[in-house]
């Protein structure tokens, strides 16, 4: 089973009101190809890991290679896993009239059971937000 980590930034001109769409979109592909993973975004930048067959997976980035909602992709980690760090599909999305420690904490939940590298990234994310 492949798994792929990579940062994007948005591409000027979309909002953080475009992220439902993304949200739903990717929901949507994501149950049809077999794909777990997480999707945070501060609306400006994107931090991604998918996981499934590696087919499926390649599929999906290269979709969102092709997105023009992106720019800046970073591949960060692309390897083999032998079990799935996302069982279920999480995506972290930042809901109107919801603080930050309390997205954090939701973010957090969601990396428990990812490896080091990959909760590691995350979290350097939020930390270097809640410092900002």
């Amino acid at each position: 089973m492949k798994q792929l980590l990579y940062i994007s930034s948005s591409t000027p001109g979309h909002t953080p009101a475009d992220l439902p769409r993304i949200l739903e979109q990717s929901r949507h592909n994501n149950a049809i190809d077999g794909i777990t993973g997480l999707l945070w975004s501060d609306g400006r930048r994107f931090l991604q890991v998918l996981e499934g067959p590696d087919e499926s997976v390649t599929a999906a980035f290269s979709r969102i290679g092709a997105d023009p909602r992106h720019r800046a992709i970073v591949v960060l980690s692309d390897r083999t896993v032998t079990e799935r760090e996302f069982g279920g599909w999480g995506m972290a999305l930042r809901n109107a009239g919801e603080g930050a420690p309390e997205f954090d904490q939701r973010v957090r939940a969601l990396l428990s059971e990812a490896s080091p590298q990959v909760a590691g990234t995350f979290l350097g994310l939020i930390e270097a937000r809640s410092a900002a």
